[in-house]
């Protein structure tokens, strides 16, 4: 089919996922959590099914839902997309704006189709390329903010080490100097390290610092859905890579990751931990996105398998070597909630059932009826693994009949008194939530 046949068939396609139509989700998302997933067979679509709610931001004094001991507020908001939170010793917090740089070409019509669905939801709306700082006044309790440094790139991961501040572009790593105290960056920086960039089909790059300060992790996501630009545009792609901080050489630390898009060290054990956004295409209920611990040097199934050792049909070549090495992750999070945010709480002003486990923050699905994730919920840790069911922690996202989207939650951390911040690139706000009462 050349350009203009398809061109013109896309009008109809669109009327029929704008509508939801397609397979209706066969099995509850609370099957696909925790270490043994149930996973369907694959199927195969022309256009996958496509449903996402209208974005319509929060009105008036509208929030998000909390669970039972919580509350919920607004730290700030008129913001430009915000997507990651960094809380800095002196308690400012730092909040990146962003969305992609718009450089992925569009080749199929199922990929013009998926573009106009996401950008009803409002999660492709133009992001700042800037850091805002908050700063929270004694007294008042009022938290301002201050454009910290602009004129960046699609930012995505910050991080800061002594001295230095470290910004993760779509395509490198840039180093500042940065003052306790001050409320602006006006030097230009320096590279420390490129990053990939071509194509960009997933732009972000998510950052954490050893806690020796010597190393910088990165997440970078794959380029395509299951290489269908090709593996010569997947180079070190699909990867998280180990960046040294004194020289900016980098190698891949570990492999098969689709889209790694948050990662933390876990406080008890000092193991790595990511977030991964899997593939898509092959069913409502298939495949489950997840956290793992990271295992250095290991290969984690893309694009060959998923959830360990499940051959994906559709890539060619197959692999069978490597698909005999994938790892099985450690814990499902259900198909296509889509998981941008990891943190691993270790304060006292929630309640203790949210202690010593994971926060995650589900972005939402696209491709799935009825919608999955756009929540943020926790996982509980013991002895440094997950266990028992994903709790529901901050809701209301969606309209009841999930038609509107106010808001779709991203970065998350935790303030100097030990509230859970979230950011929220819809709705450009950034929510705080403590406990409502004795913790």
């Amino acid at each position: 089919m050349n350009n203009s046949t398809w061109m013109t068939a896309i009008p109809a396609a669109l009327v029929l996922v704008l509508a939801g139509c397609g397979e209706k989700a066969g099995i509850d998302p609370r099957q696909q959590v925790g270490r043994e997933p149930v996973l369907p067979a694959a199927q195969n679509f022309l256009v996958p099914p496509m449903q996402v709610p209208k974005g319509t931001g929060w009105q008036g004094d509208a929030h998000p839902t909390v669970a039972s001991g919580l509350k919920i507020e607004k730290i700030a908001d008129g913001l430009q997309h915000p997507r990651q939170l960094l809380t800095l010793p002196n308690g400012d917090v730092l909040v990146v704006e962003a969305n992609g740089p718009g450089t992925e070409p569009v080749t199929t019509p199922k990929q013009l189709i998926a573009g106009i669905v996401k950008g009803r939801s409002g999660k492709g709306a133009k992001g700042g390329n800037r850091i805002t700082l908050l700063r929270k006044e004694p007294g008042s309790g009022k938290w301002q903010q201050h454009v910290f440094l602009d004129k960046l790139h699609s930012p995505f991961g910050v991080q800061l080490i002594g001295q230095t501040l470290y910004v993760a572009n779509t395509d490198r790593i840039m180093q500042y100097p940065y003052t306790a105290g001050a409320t602006s960056i006006t030097e230009p920086g320096s590279e420390l390290a490129d990053l990939p960039d071509t194509i960009n089909h997933h732009w972000t790059k998510a950052l954490l610092a050893s806690r020796d300060g010597k190393k910088l992790y990165v997440g970078v996501g794959s380029n395509s859905n299951i290489t269908e630009n090709g593996l010569a545009v997947e180079y070190r792609r699909a990867n998280i890579l180990e960046v040294d901080v004194a020289t900016g050489a980098s190698r891949i630390f570990a492999a098969g990751l689709r889209n790694p898009t948050g990662l933390q060290w876990e406080p008890q054990t000092g193991k790595l931990w990511t977030i991964v956004n899997e593939r898509d295409e092959i069913g409502e209920s298939l495949v489950p996105d997840y956290m793992t611990s990271v295992k250095e040097g290991g290969f984690y199934g893309w694009p060959y398998s998923y959830y360990g050792q499940h051959v994906d049909q559709r890539v060619k070549p197959q692999r069978p070597d490597l698909v005999q090495t994938a790892l099985q992750p450690d814990f499902a999070l259900a198909s296509h909630v889509a998981p941008l945010g990891l943190f691993f709480y270790t304060g006292n002003n929630l309640p203790a059932i949210y202690r010593g486990g994971a926060f995650i923050s589900e972005h939402g699905s696209w491709d799935r009826s009825p919608l999955a994730g756009y929540e943020v919920s926790y996982v509980s840790f013991v002895d440094g693994r997950p266990t028992g069911q994903k709790l529901s922690v901050v809701t209301g996202f969606t309209s009841s009949d999930q038609k509107s989207l106010f808001g779709a939650p991203v970065g998350l951390a935790q303030s100097a008194d030990g509230a859970l911040l979230i950011a929220d690139d819809v709705g450009n706000t950034v929510w705080s939530v403590t406990a409502s009462g004795p913790r």
